[in-house]
């Protein structure tokens, strides 16, 4: 640990002082191309029993920690906790902070929906969660739905996209959801978010669908997975570099494919707390 706290510093070093990227070892380059960038952010979802008691406090402490942005969610008290769009932009600004996407229920107020992420200068508008449906040909459906939203959010100057979970990557009728979710939406209009996690739980590799549909997947969920999981996956999810998910070479595939936002996420085993945990989960990323 020491040897590597020691390379990190020195490699840090030589980009701030603007030396060739090419002499750092193979890889180094692309995941301090990523640090440099400021490109990693949290889902509040990760604070979810906490956030609401002491919000503006925590939001803080965040970019204290080092992120860079978060990716908030539609609670109890909206996805901009009781400020307006543009006042939740501030803040987070004040922080050192932004916002460029957002989960919300997008079969609800919509149009409403996609005005006030554009007011507050959010890039992305994203379904969080589907569920699992009865029949490839209702996914397809889905598809359908996926573009007229992605329409929407383009002629708002936004981008509409989809976060997975393990269900699908699973074969239904003979396909798989996902693979239909991708080859029948407008890469023109729909982007995807990859939730490395769920991909795993699934028993898919998440490299390979990386290179098999570059620049789809324009976000990815950082959430690591427990060395010896139960059968709740909802509890299996653990800090970052605690687990059995390799990111190192996922980024690094990500980084090579069109991954332009990587957000940290965890839903359960928080150890010390859900803030405490985002603070392990960013000092892993910025020691890799």
């Amino acid at each position: 640990m020491r040897n590597q706290r020691r390379d990190f510093l020195r490699y840090s070093a030589l980009l701030g002082s603007g030396l060739l990227l090419a002499k750092l070892p193979l890889g180094a380059s692309d995941f301090f191309e990523v640090a440099k960038k400021n490109k990693y952010g949290v889902q509040l979802w990760t604070l979810r029993d906490i956030l609401g008691k002491d919000t503006w406090n925590i939001l803080s402490k965040l970019g204290k920690a080092g992120y860079r942005s978060i990716e908030s969610f539609e609670g109890p008290n909206g996805v901009y906790w009781g400020k307006s769009p543009k006042e939740f932009s501030a803040f987070l600004k004040d922080n050192g902070m932004s916002m460029p996407s957002i989960h919300c229920n997008v079969f609800e107020n919509f149009d409403k929906k996609v005005a006030e992420a554009a007011e507050s200068g959010v890039q992305y508008v994203l379904c969080p969660w589907l569920g699992p449906q009865k029949t490839i040909d209702d996914f397809k459906k889905v598809a359908d739905r996926f573009n007229d939203m992605g329409a929407i959010c383009k002629k708002n100057g936004l981008r509409f996209g989809y976060h997975n979970h393990d269900y699908s990557f699973k074969i239904l009728d003979g396909e798989i959801p996902q693979q239909v979710l991708m080859d029948q939406t407008d890469a023109t209009l729909v982007d995807f978010e990859m939730d490395i996690y769920w991909v795993v739980t699934a028993g898919a590799d998440p490299i390979d669908w990386l290179s098999r549909y570059p620049n789809r997947f324009r976000l990815a969920h950082v959430k690591d997975r427990s060395k010896n999981p139960g059968s709740d996956n909802g509890q299996n999810s653990v800090v970052l570099g605690t687990g059995s998910i390799d990111f190192a070479k996922i980024l690094k595939a990500g980084q090579k494919n069109g991954v332009k936002q990587w957000i940290v996420e965890q839903e359960a085993n928080y150890g010390a707390g859900p803030l405490e945990s985002c603070i392990a989960s960013i000092d892993y990323l910025k020691k890799m």
